[in-house]
């Protein structure tokens, strides 16, 4: 079920919401563009999309269709920032990719690669912040973890091990940055979340005024 708080910091949530996953789209596209490696899950979707001849996008969206499918035997409950997720961060990949040609110089790559993370740390405190509904990839952790009853490093790492060594075999580019990145997210996200966190309470909106 899909439940939105109300209350005077939703129209704040809603906009943290949909920047963090623009934001997280643009990471994506920055990273592909760099072509020094991959976010884990984007190894498995830049391998599918070649298979199958659909853009990046396009596999990012139809992916976390499937896995959000495989939430239902898991009894993990959607909210809206699931749902959002699975739309809009593949629809920004697929525009940033269309408007922006890769570049030549690798010290452009370097840099675009290290933007790429660091946008995507934020983009991940944001839309996490919010706390309008795990994204779909997440979610699948946290039911996994919640059912085996397995540690979150255990899970999380035997997921990501899985999809990027098949989308490794599939053509999707592992390098320096999927291992970088597998390092720094954790901590870069980590002192952003408390600053972006926005809670759905907060002060009680002002009475309306009387006419006199």
């Amino acid at each position: 079920m899909i439940n939105l708080a109300s209350g005077r910091r939703l129209p704040r949530r809603l906009v943290q919401l949909f920047l963090g996953l623009a934001l997280y789209g643009v990471s994506i596209a920055a990273l592909v563009l760099a072509d020094l490696g991959l976010m884990p899950w984007d190894v498995l979707h830049q391998g599918l999309a070649g298979l199958v001849d659909w853009s990046l996008g396009t596999v990012i969206i139809v992916v976390g269709v499937l896995v959000l499918l495989a939430w239902i035997p898991l009894r993990e409950r959607p909210g809206l920032g699931t749902v959002s997720n699975v739309v809009v961060v593949g629809l920004v990949a697929d525009a940033v990719l269309a408007a922006v040609d890769p570049p030549s110089s690798l010290a452009v790559r370097i840099a675009l690669a290290a933007g790429g993370i660091l946008v995507n740390a934020v983009a991940t405190a944001a839309y996490v912040g919010v706390r309008l509904g795990a994204g779909p990839r997440d979610g699948l952790m946290t039911g996994l973890v919640r059912r085996t009853g397995r540690s979150v490093g255990l899970v999380r790492t035997s997921i990501e091990v899985a999809v990027v060594v098949s989308g490794w075999l599939l053509g999707g580019t592992v390098g320096v940055v999927t291992v970088v990145y597998a390092l720094a997210i954790g901590p870069l996200v980590q002192p952003l979340l408390p600053r972006l966190t926005v809670l759905p309470g907060g002060p009680p909106d002002p009475p309306e005024p009387t006419a006199s």
